[in-house]
């Protein structure tokens, strides 16, 4: 019956979106969504600039929680009901002369009502982390010369011109999803500060070809190993990574190192590209008792296609990247984002983990493809967009390989500037012997977005 009263919910959303949408496009077709952006001139020229972005991801959820899941007040649980803060965040860059760019980003992620706040706001005495006044942090502190006009810019800090893949340097502003699969971001939070290192970097694009390529002292990270099971060992040695991607028609722009997730129709974009990133005796197993070092070596190929089409009444969006990562012998990280349970029973509960966590990352292959549609725009100017992505993961500690799916739309009343998205999410579970169950587990997230 809840899970029934859950769909009905969602149903009705999408129809009221729709009524609202079709309303405003007979009643108030003169309001006018646009706003130039927030730039502080240095000069007279304009050359010289400051330019500042604000922020907000917001998700109301209701999740199918993983066997085993129980409450906080001990009670097992199988569904969830959440809002939470996903990103709110503050960027700000300037443009202090021809050659110097200073950047800095900074704010919070995921904060919900049980979980990431402050060390001693804990809800109870038996929580790890806090779920009050969550603290600030910087995401990017770096400056940057440039040595060539466009073909070479050469910056130093906490950056993130990242390797492997496009979407290992996504920007969270323009997703052509509600977020990133996480995958994406395969050191997330373990020799990275939120998909962030320090080190040097070198950009720049040659005609059609871009590149970007860094040399970073990864965050030490330590974790015990176990008998043929690699974990994050602490190492003081360099990592290495790139991304080079050629540009067949629309060339983009790599001001920033935050790439785009779709134009809608703006431009005609078709890029494939490939990255890698090393980081030597970085994890560590133990192999008949001895503790074995291994090296970080991650690989990825990928292809983006965004073009308008029917005249530029419709627009089509296509990504796919296949991931090859070895950490080490059965290396593997279960991830739940917003996670709203952390609580479980240890006889019941699936090698998951509670409430919404996954196998995310590991030794192994993933393939991942998204596909979006964007119908004609509304007599108002919003529009709609459909979308579907597809995840194939095989994980070397996992016995079976398994298959899953978002199914999305995405209401964007001005474009990436304010939109609202609603996303169903499928995701595999796996049992204390690590087999596939036969069922897939879901999850519905409404999102709002607004930046500036």
């Amino acid at each position: 019956m809840n899970q029934q009263l859950g769909t009905l919910g969602v149903c009705l959303l999408i129809c009221s979106f729709s009524f609202t949408a079709h309303a405003q496009g007979n009643a108030v077709k003169g309001i006018d969504h646009s706003y130039k952006p927030l730039t502080l001139k240095l000069d007279d020229s304009g050359i010289k600039y400051v330019r500042f972005i604000i922020w907000h991801h917001f998700w109301l959820s209701r999740t199918e929680n993983n066997p085993g899941t129980r409450s906080y007040t001990g009670d097992d649980i199988k569904h969830a009901i959440d809002f939470g803060v996903r990103r709110s965040r503050f960027l700000a860059y300037a443009q202090v002369s021809p050659r110097f760019l200073v950047l800095t980003h900074f704010g919070i992620n995921n904060q919900n009502f049980a979980s990431g706040g402050a060390p001693g706001t804990n809800a109870t005495d038996q929580l790890i982390s806090g779920n009050k006044k969550p603290q600030i942090f910087f995401h990017d502190i770096w400056t940057e010369y440039a040595v060539s006009d466009n073909k070479l810019h050469i910056g130093t800090g906490l950056h993130y011109w990242n390797g492997i893949s496009r979407m290992s340097s996504h920007s969270t502003l323009n997703f052509m999803t509600m977020d990133a699969p996480i995958f994406n971001w395969p050191l997330i939070e373990h020799t990275d500060q939120f998909a962030r290192q320090y080190g040097v970097y070198a950009k720049g694009q040659l005609g059609k070809f871009d590149y970007r390529v860094a040399v970073n002292k990864p965050f030490l990270f330590d974790r015990p190993p176990q008998e043929n099971r690699a974990f994050g060992t602490a190492t003081e040695k360099a990592a290495f990574t790139g991304y080079f991607n050629y540009m067949f028609l629309d060339s983009e722009n790599n001001k920033l190192p935050f790439f785009v997730g779709s134009y809608l129709g703006a431009k005609k974009v078709f890029n494939i590209g490939a990255g890698f990133y090393y980081h030597p005796q970085s994890t560590a197993s133990l192999q008949n008792g001895v503790k074995v070092k291994h090296d970080t070596k991650l690989f990825g190929i990928d292809l983006f296609y965004d073009a308008p089409i029917n005249g530029g009444r419709n627009f089509i969006s296509l990504y796919s990247v296949f991931y090859d990562y070895d950490f080490g012998p059965n290396y593997l990280r279960n991830i739940g984002i917003l996670n709203p349970e952390v609580n479980f029973d240890p006889t019941k509960v699936s090698f998951n983990g509670p409430g919404n966590a996954q196998p995310t990352i590991g030794t192994g292959q993933i393939w991942y493809t998204q596909l979006g549609f964007g119908l004609p725009k509304l007599k108002n100017g919003t529009q709609f967009m459909p979308y579907v992505t597809h995840t194939w993961k095989n994980f070397q500690y996992l016995n079976q390989p398994s298959h899953q799916y978002d199914i999305g739309l995405q209401w964007f009343i001005n474009q990436h500037f304010a939109k609202i998205t609603l996303q169903y999410s499928a995701r595999p579970v796996y049992d204390l012997n690590r087999n596939k169950l036969n069922k897939l587990y879901g999850e519905w997230i409404l999102q709002t977005h607004i930046f500036i």
